[in-house]
């Protein structure tokens, strides 16, 4: 394995031992008073089991992720993905995060024609080697689908 290969792994067990954005936020408006919509959706990986809820909490307007949680269980890729991908979106309108899905699908089917940009994906770029093992891509997309469904739900 390269230099960089064994960094990205390393980046990849970090976060599925400490990860982001794990347990379930309220429905609740957050303490600042700020009104805000909440959706949630639950994905499993049939092949696997893994799984996955995952919570958002957008803006009054609709269109800005305010928070993102998620509570789930499988394989270090896939709660890694899910750390990954919560201190991504927050902040970002409904629009870049469908950008930002959009790239990490087409990465991710791509058999590693594609990669993801550091500078764009933030860690999440340590999650492009998966894209060259099929059977794991899945793993590394549920977060994401969680978060397109519950978006599209908000």
């Amino acid at each position: 394995m390269s230099g960089l290969e064994d960094l990205y792994q390393e980046l990849i067990l970090d976060h599925s031992k400490r990860p982001h954005g794990k347990g379930l936020l309220g429905e609740d408006p957050d303490a600042s008073g700020v009104d805000a919509h909440v959706a949630e959706s639950h994905q499993r990986n049939p092949i696997c089991g893994d799984e996955i809820t995952l919570r958002a909490r957008v803006s009054d307007d609709g269109d800005r992720i305010a928070e993102v949680s998620w509570d789930g269980s499988g394989c270090s890729i896939s709660q890694a993905s899910a750390s990954m991908l919560t201190e991504l979106v927050v902040g970002r309108t409904r629009a870049e995060a469908g950008e930002l899905i959009d790239g990490f699908r087409e990465a991710l089917r791509s058999r590693g024609a594609v990669g993801l940009d550091e500078d764009v994906y933030g860690d999440a770029a340590a999650l492009t080697g998966v894209s060259r093992y099929v059977a794991r891509v899945k793993c590394a997309m549920l977060a994401w689908v969680a978060l397109e469904d519950a978006l599209r739900r908000a």
